[in-house]
């Protein structure tokens, strides 16, 4: 028998209390994932493929072996919500990394970045996440497959279990992204995995020439997740929730991920998707572009 999940009650999931990864582990299973038999996960103590790739080009260039860990402050704790995601046995980014494209951190690396790797600066002077005199810099943990954004915790709060999240967007720009490390991985997964197992359409104000344009319907049918607005790629992706089917919708403003500028609907998976998707019309398939909305539907 079919599951409905009602994702327009998942701000409420979202609410502490509750155990640290349950709610990740729930959503992924939700949207189908499981583990590849005979996956090997992503190893915590080595470098992404685009690091590699610039320290051969750096020490082919000086004729000197880089210090791996040159933009590190080995005197920081790292949090201890981080250690326990990379241990996770059902993680999806460790055992199936091409869902996320993106490049992990370990040990996170500071920013500004000793070392000359990192693309973002630290916190201005005048900043609103750390009092005047405080540290200004951030502990980055994963990053955008390109280093176009990165996502870190503040050193001055590197000492906490689960401390909050910011994501760069800007050289010199931070903004929050999660109130925690745990709930920053949830809402990676809610912004990658719908997509891949699901079925989705994008919107663009055009589709509706008469009438609200999409993110005034969505807004009128949906309610919010629970989420910080994800940031990525120039784009500013606040996430709506179904109120009657597992139906998570995103509208975006700014430029859209290039891997996105695609038609839809994607792959079906587990079940057909409702074309209507409650907007008061069908929607034609479109390619993203521009200023746009993205409505992912499944049933699990």
């Amino acid at each position: 028998m079919t599951e409905i999940i009602d994702y327009g009650r998942f701000a409420d999931r979202l609410a502490p209390p509750h155990p640290r990864w349950d709610l990740l582990r729930q959503f992924q299973d939700e949207w189908g994932y499981q583990v590849p038999a005979g996956a090997v996960p992503w190893p915590k103590w080595s470098e992404s493929e685009h690091r590699a790739y610039v320290r051969a080009l750096k020490e082919g260039w000086t004729g000197e072996e880089e210090d791996p860990f040159e933009g590190v402050d080995l005197a920081l704790p790292i949090p201890a919500a981080l250690d326990e995601w990379w241990d996770l046995p059902f993680n999806s980014f460790t055992y199936s990394p091409r869902l996320y494209w993106t490049n992990p951190e370990y040990p996170p690396t500071l920013r500004p970045d000793p070392s000359g790797y990192g693309v973002a600066e630290g916190l201005p002077e005048a900043n609103p996440f750390v009092e005047p005199g405080g540290d200004l810099r951030l502990c980055v943990f994963k990053a955008e497959y390109q280093y176009c954004n990165e996502w870190g915790y503040l050193a001055c709060e590197a000492g906490q279990d689960d401390p909050r999240v910011l994501v760069s967007v800007d050289e010199d720009e931070w903004v929050l992204q999660a109130r925690s490390i745990s709930e920053f991985f949830v809402l990676l997964a809610a912004v990658r995995l719908p997509s891949h197992f699901g079925w989705s359409v994008q919107l663009v104000d055009g589709d509706f020439a008469d009438g609200p344009p999409p993110r005034d319907r969505i807004e009128a049918a949906y309610r919010p997740m629970g989420f910080q607005n994800w940031r990525e790629l120039g784009a500013d992706t606040a996430l709506f929730g179904g109120p009657r089917r597992d139906r998570p919708a995103r509208h975006r403003h700014g430029r859209l991920p290039g891997r996105d500028q695609r038609p839809y609907p994607g792959r079906p998976r587990r079940g057909r998707p409702d074309p209507r998707l409650d907007l008061g019309r069908q929607p034609r398939r479109t390619a993203a572009q521009g200023r746009g909305v993205r409505i992912t539907a499944g049933i699990v």
